[in-house]
């Protein structure tokens, strides 16, 4: 046994038996126990509230996505309504458009239709004086005297009565 006292080893295994003694008469055991309840209790404490932020942070990017969602139907039904109103505008248009053609065909046809009586007419007329200043010549050399002149007044009468 005396040469067990020579050895280092037992003097360390003394000392650290002696050192744990002196902790437990302290009560470092018990300092020691309560600074890791109360690093548990942190520690449980930062993981409540990470789960608390995460559960919050789930139900913010639940609602925004609810408003994304929501946003891209409006935007939808936006566009739908415009194009619809797009296409009702060019209707509106066509039909205004054809409206306006036909109203000016009309309006066209009628014009013609009145230059074309009127061009009649105005032919009739230089038809009516040629044929009077034709007859009127004719029947002067024809006839001379009191009744040459009575026939071509009667005749030009008649034949102006005729084509007018």
């Amino acid at each position: 046994m005396i040469e067990l006292l020579k050895e280092p080893e037992f003097w360390v295994a003394v000392a650290f038996v002696i050192f744990v003694g002196i902790m437990i008469y302290v009560g470092a055991h018990k300092t020691i126990v309560s600074s890791l309840d109360q690093r548990a209790a942190r520690i449980k404490a930062e993981l409540d509230e990470a789960s608390r932020l995460r559960e919050e942070a789930a139900a913010l990017l639940a609602q925004y996505q609810r408003r994304q969602s929501e946003a891209e139907r409006e935007a939808a039904a936006i566009i739908a309504d415009a194009k619809a109103e797009a296409e009702r505008t060019a209707a509106e248009a066509r039909s205004k458009v054809e409206e306006l053609v036909a109203r000016r065909t009309k309006i066209a046809e009628s014009k013609i239709g009145l230059a074309e009586a009127q061009a009649l007419a105005d032919v009739r007329a230089a038809a009516a004086d040629a044929a009077v200043a034709a007859a009127e010549k004719i029947l002067a050399q024809a006839a001379k005297g009191k009744i040459a002149d009575d026939l071509i007044a009667r005749g030009i009468a008649e034949v102006k009565a005729k084509l007018n």
